[in-house]
């Protein structure tokens, strides 16, 4: 089963709540993800349903999975501060995931704002080989950053999604320099509702096979998860 963990950790704004679930006998140098979820004042927390598919999705893999509140949300401290201090938040999640799986890769994913966050933090930061972005809003958010963006990344997105149409993620993929793969779940607006096993099946195919071989490589005899 695993271990499942609710903590605090010292956050720049205060405490940042957070959730981690790790796999028995995860190996040394495992990659581990992070999941950062939608908008705070939209009613976006780490208990979102399309955070938990996807941290479900990824941890099926064998990887330790983190979710975490945002500055101002739940029992996190600190307010909403549109997209800037929440970049600082994340950073200190990776940190301390950094210290707790030392060696291991980070992968770092998101859903709309959470992608958004996701994406800025992660292109940025050396210890971050790749990106899974969930339903991006396109129309809300501005993503010219990608243009330097050196990370290969990919678009998770709903065939119906209001807030980016699928024309706006391919041309915004064709601009990421490291290269950007769009997926589409077909039929799916951007609450992902009555798609979530869909979306589940793409956030496996857009994790590198690379990561995937690390976190199931396990001792003789040790099962994977």
């Amino acid at each position: 089963m695993g271990q499942i963990e609710s903590f605090h950790l010292p956050g720049p704004a205060g405490r940042l709540e957070c959730f981690l679930k790790t796999p028995p006998d995860a190996p040394a140098g495992c990659p581990v993800a992070v999941v950062c979820h939608p908008h705070p004042l939209f009613g976006g927390t780490m208990h979102n349903k399309v955070v938990h598919v996807v941290a479900e999705a990824i941890g099926r893999t064998g990887m330790p999975v983190a979710r975490f509140n945002f500055r101002g949300v739940g029992a996190s401290a600190g307010r909403h501060d549109a997209g800037k201090g929440e970049q600082d938040d994340l950073k200190a999640v990776l940190d301390h995931l950094s210290e707790r799986f030392p060696r291991g890769p980070l992968l770092v994913a998101g859903y709309s704002f959470g992608a958004y966050v996701a994406l800025k933090v992660g292109c940025a930061d050396p210890r971050v080989p790749a990106l899974i972005a969930i339903g991006v809003p396109l129309t809300l958010v501005d993503f010219s950053f990608l243009r330097q963006c050196m990370k290969p990344l990919s678009f998770i997105q709903g065939e119906q999604d209001l807030f980016g149409s699928i024309g706006m993620v391919m041309t915004l993929a064709a601009t990421v320099p490291g290269g950007a793969r769009v997926m589409v779940v077909r039929e799916a607006a951007h609450g992902f509702t009555g798609h979530l096993d869909e979306l589940a099946g793409r956030v496996a195919e857009a994790i590198p096979g690379d990561l995937t071989t690390l976190a199931e490589a396990r001792p003789a005899g040790v099962p994977g998860v």
